[in-house]
Order: C-alpha cells, then structure tokens, then sequence
C-alpha cells in the first residue's frame, strides 16, 4: 500500500469528486458550477445563517483571513488525475479566489495525497471524516449517502456500520428515514422548496412503536409527510406524542385539524388539585415533560449551580427508574 503524503498539489489538477452521489447530479446539470452552488450542492447550506451571513460566506472569509485552509483537503492520485475526495468546496473557492485576482497565491492547496484508491476505500474516507469526524454532514446528507452505499454500491450492511463507529439503529433510521422522505415528502415539495430540516422529522418517525401507531389508527406514511409538510408536527421532536395523540380520540382530532401542540394540550393530565399519588405513570410523565418545556433559563442556571439541589436529586432519581422502565420495555419488544 502506497503511503498517503502531504503536498501542495496545484489547484488547476485537481479535479471535483463527480462521483460522489452527493453532487454527481447536479454537476451533470450544471458543468461548471459556482463554489457556492457546489457547497449547497453538498447539503452544508442548511445552516442557519446567523448574524454573520451564510455559513458558506463564513467558510470563505475565514479562508481568505487565514490566507489558506487550516485542514488539508484530502485528494487521489489515481489514472493520471487527482480526484478530490473531501474538500470539494474549498477547491472551488480557491478557484474563485484565482479568477478573481484576489491578493495571494491561490495556485497550489495543501492536501493529503493517496494513491490508487479503491473506491471502497474512498467510501471509507468519506464517512470517516463526515458521519463520525471533525467536518460532519447534516443528517438528511448522511442518510442520502449511506442510502446509495447500501442501495446503489451494495455495501453489506455490517460493513457501512464498521465504518459509522458501530451503531446499527442510528444507521438503520437514518437510510430508512431518506428512503421515506423521498418517496412521500418530496412529490409534495414545489422545485427549490425541499426543506432538509424535515429529515428529522423522518428519523423519529422510525422509532419503535411511531410508524406502527401511524398504521394502526388507519394512517399512511403519506399522510405523516403531509403532516410533516402542512407543519401539523411542530416541532419535530413532537413526533414522539403521535402515539398517544393517534390514541386519544379527541386529540386526534385536533391534530387533524389544528396540530401537534394543541392536540398534546388536549392529553389526559393530572389533576393537580388531586393527590399525585393517583395519577397514572402516563398523566405524570406528560406532566413532567410538560414542565420541563417550560423551565426557564434562570432556574436552570440555578439548578446548576447547586447540584445537591433537592429538585436535581428528585430528577436524577426519576431518571434512573425511566431508564430501568425503558429497558425492561425494550426486553419486551
């Protein structure tokens, strides 16, 4: 195996990944592309922007502070071509740099050079640096990518989990969860308005027992994407109360037609003029999730700073027996 060395590799050799499944489509629609046009091509244009502009304009500025990128992009020498196998962008900026006569030598880019890679490996890399390294993709990328690894290059499942660091069920929600989203959400998404952000949304629709209660009150994965588009699962971690709200009658209704929060308002909770004692595990949990919600910033720096607080010893206690109940629940599953 031929050692992987660091060089300053001229930027006019180094050819854009047109095989990544992440950007190939789109490099075959647009032949030469703006770096930002291939940023957002990547999926990392999601980010909010914040008070100091796009997260692309952030990524150029700081290169250009920085008279160069920090992290070497990671390329391989390979049929007389370098090909970039992470660091598409920062390629693409560099060229932007050279044609528009900024100050500096944007001519040559530090990259970490191999050789002769098989392209198992350059899968390798790719998931190494972007689902467990320093430079992670947004969820709905990782999902899209590991989705094609498994669909498209039929890499055995365990294989695609050694690579992830081990976790199957992460794993397993994430290609799920894209397969979904794009087989229900997309055809409801105008051109230009596919919002990334709901991919969330998909993820906890595999948790245990979601997508079983959508079925079992007579619903549809197309009707979940509906609710997921029309905003009635606001916000997306709601999706956790499908069940008991798809179970509950009237919050059912409410859903239907106002959404998830008021539908969660309509629970059955406890009575708090009544014994809590007498209330059930399910009108204290929905109780204490309620409060929870609800706690505000300067009580939870106060919590913090006294850890031997009667309130975060009850809390900590009280998780201890939901984690012990979730076990056992999961044993039975």
């Amino acid at each position: 195996m031929i050692p992987v060395t660091f060089e300053n590799v001229p930027v006019a050799d180094v050819e854009l990944d047109r095989n990544n499944p992440r950007i190939r489509r789109f490099l075959e629609m647009y032949p030469d592309p703006t770096p930002e046009q291939i940023y957002l091509a990547l999926g990392a244009g999601g980010e909010p922007a914040g008070e100091g502009g796009s997260s692309f304009d952030k990524l150029k500025n700081s290169i250009l502070s920085s008279k160069g990128i920090v992290q070497p992009i990671i390329v391989n020498r390979t049929g007389g071509q370098i090909i970039c196998i992470e660091g598409n962008t920062r390629v693409a900026i560099y060229r932007s740099f050279i044609d528009e006569k900024v100050a500096g030598d944007w001519t040559k880019i530090p990259a970490m050079v191999h050789t002769d890679l098989a392209e198992d490996r350059v899968d390798a890399i790719r998931l190494q640096v972007h689902l467990v390294g320093p430079r992670a993709w947004d969820p709905y990328s990782k999902g899209k990518y590991l989705h094609y690894l498994r669909t498209q290059e039929l890499q055995p499942f365990e294989r695609i989990i050694d690579f992830c660091g081990g976790n199957r069920r992460e794993v397993q929600e994430s290609i799920a969860a894209y397969a979904d989203m794009e087989k229900y959400y997309r055809p409801l998404v105008d051109e230009g308005k596919y919002d990334l952000t709901r991919f969330s949304g998909f993820v906890e629709l595999q948790k245990p027992k979601i997508k079983e209660a959508v079925f079992a009150h007579g619903f549809s994965i197309g009707n979940f994407a509906e609710w997921i588009h029309e905003r009635k699962i606001d916000p997306l971690n709601t999706v956790r109360q499908l069940p008991a709200v798809l179970a509950n009658p009237k919050a059912q209704k409410i859903f239907l037609k106002e959404g998830m929060r008021k539908a969660i308002a309509a629970l059955d909770r406890p009575d708090l003029e009544v014994e809590l004692g007498k209330a059930s595990i399910g009108q204290l949990a929905r109780a204490l999730t309620e409060a929870l919600r609800r706690i505000e910033i300067s009580e939870m720096r106060r919590l913090r700073a006294n850890p031997d607080d009667e309130t975060v010893r009850s809390a900590y206690e009280a998780l201890d027996e939901l984690q012990a109940f979730r076990h056992e629940m999961q044993l039975g599953a």
